[in-house]
């Protein structure tokens, strides 16, 4: 399991203490977040967690066992995160953005953006095999569509990644899709350094690292995806349980454009794809 995916409630934990240890205890639920970045890469998404927390309340004992509320980009049932998205029946839910099923529509807007890109890399790490083969399926389903070929290059460890980008370019790639498995804030400079480097035009389902370099962004809104996480963070520490609260989905998506990346490779963005923009970077 990717650890980044998970939020880890905590509060409950101070039930199993010896009573003496207890006592010395703060009375107010104890939350804790696990991520696979630094807190610094993550203080908006932590906001958005207080913000969805602050909503709900949040100030009474937690329960007597540990639950667990999740954000991830993978099909958590595919995962073997919940037994079914409308009643979990686990210790586990959270929220999804269902971010491999948007791979065809990341390949049309590369398509639209790079027209003459005939063949497109999807940048996977095979060691997170259910969001890679999510990635791979959805981007293969856009290309037979519209006639373009799909190039699957690795790029599992870090130090793999500048040799996948050049791997997709020596394979005559035009354009490329960051896999949901290796987006993450920790790397935005470096996707968006190769991108240029490279003149590889890229898209993810991230912002930020188009912010740092990439050019296009599609997918989930993840401030409003750690908010409705936040919620559910209060709602279990008031007492229900996470059996009972169906997985989200995503209620926003964004799309994000880099136009100074884009005169650098030498792209002209189409009007009517900068129309859809939510965020235009200039």
């Amino acid at each position: 399991m990717n650890r980044r995916t998970l939020i880890t409630l905590l509060g409950s934990a101070a039930a199993a203490w010896p009573p003496a240890a207890r006592a010395q205890q703060p009375t107010m639920p104890v939350v804790g977040v696990l991520y696979g970045v630094s807190a610094a890469d993550r203080t908006e998404h932590m906001t958005a967690v207080h913000r969805g927390l602050s909503e709900t309340g949040a100030m009474i004992a937690a329960t007597q066992s540990i639950p667990i509320v999740f954000t991830t980009g993978v099909d958590p049932l595919s995962a073997g995160l919940v037994a079914s998205l409308n009643r979990p029946g686990g210790t586990a839910t959270g929220v999804t953005t269902f971010a491999s099923e948007l791979g065809p529509k990341k390949i049309e807007l590369l398509h639209e953006v790079v027209p003459t890109a005939n063949k497109i890399a999807v940048l996977v790490n095979p060691t997170n095999r259910v969001s890679s083969e999510g990635d791979v399926s959805g981007a293969q389903m856009a290309a037979h569509r519209l006639g373009l070929e799909i190039i699957v290059v690795n790029g599992g460890a870090v130090k793999e990644i500048e040799m996948a980008f050049a791997s997709a370019v020596q394979q005559g790639a035009g354009a490329m899709y960051v896999g949901g498995s290796l987006v993450g804030l920790s790397r935005r400079e470096e996707f968006g350094a190769l991108t240029l480097h490279h003149k590889l035009p890229t898209i993810s389902s991230q912002r930020d690292p188009v912010r740092a370099g990439q050019l296009i962004s599609y997918g989930a809104n993840e401030l409003e995806m750690y908010r409705q996480a936040g919620i559910y963070v209060g709602r279990i520490l008031q007492g229900e349980k996470p059996a009972d609260l169906p997985v989200q989905g995503p209620t926003k998506f964004e799309l994000v454009i880099n136009l100074k990346t884009a005169k650098a490779l030498g792209l002209e963005v189409p009007a009517t794809v900068l129309a859809r923009a939510d965020e235009v970077i200039e």
